[in-house]
This record gives C-alpha cells, structure tokens and sequence, in this order.
C-alpha cells in the first residue's frame, strides 16, 4: 500500500501540485487517500516503517496530505508533531540515506514546518547537508520566521491565535507564507 503513496506523490502527479492550492487535487487526494489518512493518524501504519519508502509515505501522508485535505482549518498542522518524531526516527534508522534527494527533503519536511526554535536549527543543518539547494534556502526563509517570532504567524487565524502588532506588520509583506 505505501508504494501506491510512493508512485502517486513522485510520478502520478506533476510535482507543480506540491507546492500550488488547487482544490480539485485536494480533492483527488481526499477521495483516494483519506482512509489511508485515518489510519497514520491513529498510528496504524507502523508496519510501513520496516521499509524505507514506507517510512517516506507514512510522513507524506502525515505531512503533506493533511496540509491538502484539510487546507485552512486547523486539522491541516494537526498530525504535524506525529511526523516530525517519524522523520526523526528514519534519520536516526538512516533511511533517508536510501532515498533520492527530492524524496528525502520530503522526509525532512516535517522539520520545516515545525515551530521550534531549536528543530529548526537542526532543520538548518539537515537541508543544508542532504537536500536540494532550492529547499535548504526555503528552509532558512522558514527558520528566519521562526527565529523571529516563534511560530508562523500566517497560521494565527487557522489556530485562532492572536497576533501581535509585529506579526500583523509582517504578514503585509510578499513571502510572509507559505
């Protein structure tokens, strides 16, 4: 089951769809992979962890699929700590050491959605050693956030945070989200 996740994230789609709303994908992955969703959350896919790619899709599905199912609601971040302690676990297995540079930054996507100060100084490290260039720059875009305030301001009213006057000021700005 995990290769389905695999072969639809990496050669089904056009890799534009990773980083574009575009609410009939979102629905495509809703009606193909939402059961499939389910069962990561609640941890039923351990079984997938004894195989690299398995690792990977456990996260996509984590990661990447709740930002799409569940695009502007809270539900989109929930599932976000669950991955972040799997990619920890496969660098800690070394499976992203079989893996091809654009799937392994998507095992480490985790680390770049996180809100801590101190996964994003890893984070730093990570993209800047093992994944394409053009994503160890959107991870220093990411931690820059961070390092700022803390968290990503443009989730404060998804999370129904309040924001600061600062926050408010920055997200103004071009390339305050993502």
């Amino acid at each position: 089951m995990f290769q389905d996740i695999i072969q639809f994230w990496f050669e089904e789609i056009d890799s534009k769809k990773w980083w574009s709303v575009d609410p009939e994908f979102d629905q495509l992955i809703q009606q193909r992979f939402h059961s499939v969703m389910l069962q990561a959350a609640a941890g039923e896919l351990y079984h997938w962890r004894t195989d690299d790619h398995g690792r990977l899709a456990e996260i996509i599905v984590l990661d990447q699929f709740s930002r799409n199912v569940y695009r502007h609601t809270p539900q989109a971040f929930a599932q976000d700590a669950m991955a972040l302690v799997l990619a920890q676990e496969a660098i800690r297995a070394q499976a992203d050491q079989g893996l091809t540079p654009i799937e392994r930054n998507f095992l480490y996507m985790p680390f770049m959605h996180s809100e801590s100060r101190a996964i994003h100084a890893y984070a730093e490290k990570l993209f800047h050693e093992h994944a394409p260039k053009g994503n160890y720059e959107f991870e220093l875009k990411h931690k820059a956030i961070i390092d700022r305030f803390g968290r990503y301001p443009h989730r404060n009213a998804i999370l129904g945070r309040e924001s600061t006057a600062e926050e408010i000021e920055f997200l103004k700005q071009d390339g305050s989200s993502f």
